[in-house]
């Protein structure tokens, strides 16, 4: 039996987004659990779709598990000094407090900034690492935009990254770190450990593992693996993190330096051969809310338009109006906007009930550049307190917290008004509140690509919008200030 520390702290960092991420926003939660202390991570965790669920699922119980502290916040702008630093402290203290113990399973995101720290989960690892010396093994499960530095590489000894994106394996990626960390505890520490740095940056819009070639690449990571490697990992990146090491990477922990250093080359040539093969059609709010309406006319399943650049799961706000705008500019009929936050906006929706009609202002809550608000006349249509559980592919089983929400209609536009952030991940977000989403002609999402693992299914055809917002999909308009200078801000350019 072995003695096994667990604990978890997770935030992916849009560096240019006004917003901080401070210490109450993990105490509370909403979208996630709030932060669990102890006992707390295995109640909040257990059975649910994290990757400390998969490793609670998979971790032999012969180990005695002893929980430190687990907390998981939405996308957002830097983690406040004060935030980190309780956390971390805490964390370190509890593990302080446990030792010695046998092996330690961090549950992380990998793209995670403070305002001290750019590379704030390699200065988390440090710190673990000095409390439980060099010869205690230490496993994480990252996410599959995590920028993987080489810090966070020399303080583990295994490695599992999520292999989708949309993300529908984060349970097997936990699930992958407890079969890593039980083989490390049978045969001993990997003597060897690559970390190859991709010298392009990849805007998320390019990295759904649906299509190649990152379906390619992330189906070579997991041939790789076995035998004398122990892990074989690929991480996209996460473009809005600004950190000298921010970028796709290929890691590799292996037995023996030759089937390591030739397992990472083979992966990691795979990549930069296919530099040129990432794209995606991107268009203005008009031209797809336009191609939206003419499909429509001819399907019975609803179009899709994806409001990229204000997906909360990128740090964006959820309070944008350019595709609104679109929408109500081009009068569509049959059209929902999901998940609008503005919790001042669903407040007056409760006071006033369902069927009122209210004239209000909605959105650019932040002062983002050429983000207006949107004024109008709304009748209030449905109402609810945003408690529900989400069934969908990409989250399933998670217990959500939105606080009031209510729909607000005006003419044929329908728009999902939330108090607290989440992208649309999920049916359910409409479900919950009396919305059948396949009966809509167009479902406009603030997403991504998370969306895709649910709404696909029921989509005529999906378009990307390029509306104002804090997630900018293209990075070569980020002002970075510790960015390594020779890395290209996008595939293929000079």
């Amino acid at each position: 039996m072995s003695k096994i520390a667990i604990g978890g702290f997770l935030h992916e960092t849009n560096c240019f987004v006004p917003m901080k991420t401070d210490y109450a926003y993990y105490a509370t939660g909403g979208e996630f659990p709030p932060l669990a202390h102890g006992q707390e991570l295995i109640e909040r965790t257990k059975g649910a779709s994290f990757g400390m669920s998969g490793f609670l699922d998979t971790i032999s119980p012969s180990h005695q598990l002893e929980p430190l502290l687990w907390g998981h916040a939405g996308a957002g702008g830097y983690i406040t000094d004060e935030c980190f630093e309780r956390i971390t402290g805490e964390l370190i203290g509890r593990l302080s407090g446990l030792m010695p113990v046998d092996a330690v399973y961090l549950d992380l995101h990998g793209a995670m900034c403070s305002e001290t720290f750019p590379d704030a989960e390699g200065e988390l690892l440090r710190r673990v690492r000095a409390s439980v010396g060099a010869s205690t093994p230490i496993v994480v499960s990252l996410d599959y935009h995590a920028n993987i530095t080489s810090q966070m590489v020399e303080c583990t000894d295994g490695m599992a990254v999520y292999l989708t994106y949309p993300h529908i394996d984060r349970q097997h990626t936990g699930a992958r770190a407890a079969r890593i960390l039980m083989r490390v505890l049978e045969e001993g520490l990997p003597g060897h450990r690559l970390l190859r740095r991709i010298p392009f940056l990849l805007p998320l819009n390019f990295q759904c593992t649906l299509v190649d070639p990152s379906k390619r690449i992330v189906d070579t990571s997991v041939d790789g693996e076995g035998g004398l490697i122990l892990n074989l990992c690929y991480a996209a990146g996460f473009p809005p993190s600004d950190l000298n090491e921010c970028g796709p990477a290929v890691v590799c922990h292996g037995y023996s330096a030759e089937a390591t250093l030739a397992a990472i080359d083979q992966l990691n040539n795979l990549v930069l051969e296919e530099e040129a093969t990432f794209a995606e059609p991107l268009m203005t709010p008009d031209e797809a809310v336009t191609e939206a309406i003419i499909t429509s006319r001819s399907s019975n399943r609803p179009v899709i338009i994806a409001d990229t650049q204000d997906n909360p799961g990128c740090g964006g706000t959820g309070d944008t109006t350019g595709l609104l705008e679109a929408l109500v500019r081009h009068d569509a009929t049959d059209a929902v906007l999901c998940v609008f936050t503005d919790a001042e906006a669903a407040s007056s929706a409760h006071q006033s009930g369902i069927g009122a009609q209210l004239k209000m202002t909605i959105g650019a809550k932040h002062n983002l550049p050429g983000v207006e608000p949107f004024s109008a006349t709304f009748e209030i249509t449905h109402l609810s307190d945003g408690i529900f559980t989400t069934t969908g592919r990409s989250i399933p089983g998670r217990n959500i917290n939105l606080g009031p929400c209510a729909v607000l209609k005006i003419g044929g536009v329908s728009v999902f008004v939330s108090s607290k952030r989440m992208q649309a991940y999920d049916q359910d977000i409409l479900r919950h509140i009396g919305i059948d989403p396949t009966k809509q002609k167009i479902l406009a999402l603030k997403s991504t690509c998370h969306f895709r693992a649910d709404f696909d299914q029921i989509a005529e055809k999906t378009l990307i919008a390029i509306a104002p917002g804090a997630h900018i999909v293209d990075p070569r308009t980020y002002p970075y200030r510790h960015l390594r200078s020779d890395v290209k801000l996008l595939p293929g350019s000079g």
